[in-house]
């Protein structure tokens, strides 16, 4: 099935870092934002890392974002895809990292999922020429990482943002 990104990027002059993810789950794309998957674990692994209260509602969501400089957004405008599985993803069309980054402090990207590697170095590392650090899927169905591999992986995260 065809499907579209249907919410923007979140992002803002001084934030440092951007994470991708490949494109939003169905369960994102019906409520308007990233990660948002009951069992999906990014909202509470980056408020733990962080030694936050867990974001409920989407504008703790972009408050904590911001409060932290990072940028979400999706390497992927639209593809074809079965559900939310990425392995699944045909005839991709990408966003315009590039231009998104432009006039703000992020020196550091992020992909969240093999696929989400696979098709930024594809696709958007030669124009925007920041190599992609890879982080596991969050996703509740990446059964390879329990909660706290996956800690341990994204505490790589601390130290960029942390630099100047």
């Amino acid at each position: 099935m065809q499907v579209s990104h249907e919410f923007g990027p979140y992002i803002n002059k001084d934030s440092k870092v951007l994470i991708l993810g490949s494109i939003p789950s169905v369960k994102s794309r019906e409520l308007g934002f990233y990660y948002m998957h009951p069992q999906n674990r990014f909202w509470k692994l980056m408020s733990d890392l962080l030694n936050e209260d867990f974001p409920n509602t989407i504008e703790d969501r972009k408050e904590f974002l911001k409060r932290n400089n990072i940028a979400l957004w999706d390497v992927l405008d639209s593809c074809d895809i079965n559900g939310s599985s990425d392995s699944s993803i045909k005839n991709p069309k990408v966003n315009d990292i590039k231009k998104l980054i432009q006039g703000t402090d992020v020196k550091y990207i992020f992909v969240t999922g093999k696929k989400a590697l696979e098709l930024y170095n594809k696709y958007c590392y030669n124009d925007v020429l920041i190599k992609a650090i890879y982080l596991p899927s969050t996703s509740g169905a990446n059964c390879a990482f329990s909660y706290g591999n996956l800690k341990s992986k994204y505490k790589i995260l601390i130290k960029y943002l942390k630099k100047e």
